[in-house]
């Protein structure tokens, strides 16, 4: 699936610097995106390790794009409490296989109950689940075997502050080749609410298909790519008799959730609904399928850092319908359970576990142990 139009011109136009770098950008996310002979090279690059590859050690452990952090006498992950000279990060996450993030922390709290029955993993006797970043105040992050559940915030600038950390973590631990998850919400564009769309690639509000970031001055512009046998993967994992269907697809990441998404419903608002209608037909036929606020980041920040990705969403509601979510909330819960429901499959499916049974039929958690009925 193309990503860009490409204007065939007899005389080609001259180009600005900055208008050649757009196209190189560009070219590296069609080329990845629809060469299967790149797909291969990937490949074959995950089986044997380059030793000069930068984002990977020849043992599989994530390299950093950051020659300072090996000169630093510690490493202090501030938003995540956490430092290499205070914990053994190695004894502590070395196991970590996979790292699911979402946007609140009640919401990856519940998830990393949730999991802890689908893999059947058991917390020793007299523990509890604990948020191993409560000091930060900021992040909440869960521990589940070789699982990691992170609270993200909302936004560009918070997944990016903690995917700096998190990537960091993975490097100080040692992990090898962990994969990324993102589990939201999200407007879908044609498709109804409560069912789940999984990010093919991610464009912002102006249909670029990468991440500018301003460093020093200049901008950086870095494709926002997502594995795509991971998302079609994780799209196959999808049962009969699972409630929603599931959408792989292009997904429009902007910087606001009012007037960057073309709302009606915002404080300030200087455009007509036809304009907006005129704007999401616009975007739905390049074969955007839903909005969010995340996915550029996520997708550019793992893609630089060699690590596979994907954003699965649920949607809240069609946005060629409405701008409100009225949803009731008891339904909006449970919709908010389906992407956990397709990623819980997924690891169990990589540990070898039986996929659509969970490993426990009762809960560790007993949020009220006297009313509670053990079997």
């Amino acid at each position: 699936m193309p990503c860009h139009e490409v204007e065939i011109a007899v005389f080609p136009p001259a180009y600005s610097a900055e208008e050649k770098e757009d196209e190189k950008v560009e070219e590296e996310v069609k080329q990845e995106v629809e060469d299967p002979r790149v797909k291969r090279l990937t490949l074959r690059k995950k089986r044997n390790p380059d030793p000069n590859d930068p984002t990977r050690f020849e043992d599989g452990t994530l390299r950093l794009r950051n020659p300072h952090i090996a000169e630093m006498e510690q490493d202090i992950l501030y938003h995540l409490a956490l430092g290499s000279g205070s914990h053994d990060l190695q004894e502590m996450f070395s196991d970590v296989r996979f790292v699911c993030m979402g946007g609140t922390p009640k919401r990856m709290e519940s998830f990393a109950n949730f999991l802890m029955d689908e893999i059947g993993y058991k917390l020793p006797a007299g523990t509890t689940l604990l948020d191993i970043s409560f000091q930060s105040y900021r992040y909440s992050m869960y521990k589940v075997g070789p699982v990691l559940c992170f609270s993200h915030g909302m936004g560009i600038p918070s997944v990016g502050i903690l995917l700096h950390e998190v990537i960091k973590l993975m490097y100080h631990a040692r992990c090898r080749d962990p994969i990324f998850f993102r589990l939201g919400t999200c407007g879908g564009i044609g498709i109804e609410g409560g069912n789940l769309v999984i990010t093919e690639s991610a464009v912002d509000g102006l249909m670029q298909p990468f991440l500018e970031l301003p460093v020093l001055g200049k901008m950086q512009k870095r494709p926002a790519l997502l594995d795509r046998q991971l998302a079609h993967d994780l799209k196959n994992l999808r049962g009969d008799d699972d409630p929603f269907s599931v959408t792989v697809g292009k997904t429009m990441c902007t910087y606001d959730f009012y007037e960057g998404q073309g709302r009606l419903d915002g404080a300030f608002c200087d455009y007509t609904e036809a304009d907006k209608l005129a704007f999401l037909q616009r975007i739905h036929e390049a074969n955007v399928v839903n909005m969010e606020m995340e996915s550029l980041c996520f997708a550019a920040l793992c893609h630089h850092a060699g690590i596979r990705g994907a954003v699965i969403c649920v949607t809240l509601l069609n946005r060629l319908h409405g701008d409100q979510v009225s949803t009731p909330k008891e339904t909006l819960n449970k919709w908010q359970e389906y992407p956990q429901m397709l990623v819980a499959r997924y690891i169990k499916k990589a540990m070898g576990l039986p996929v659509a049974i969970p490993q426990r039929s009762h809960p560790q958690v007993v949020k009220c142990p006297k009313h509670a009925q053990m079997a």
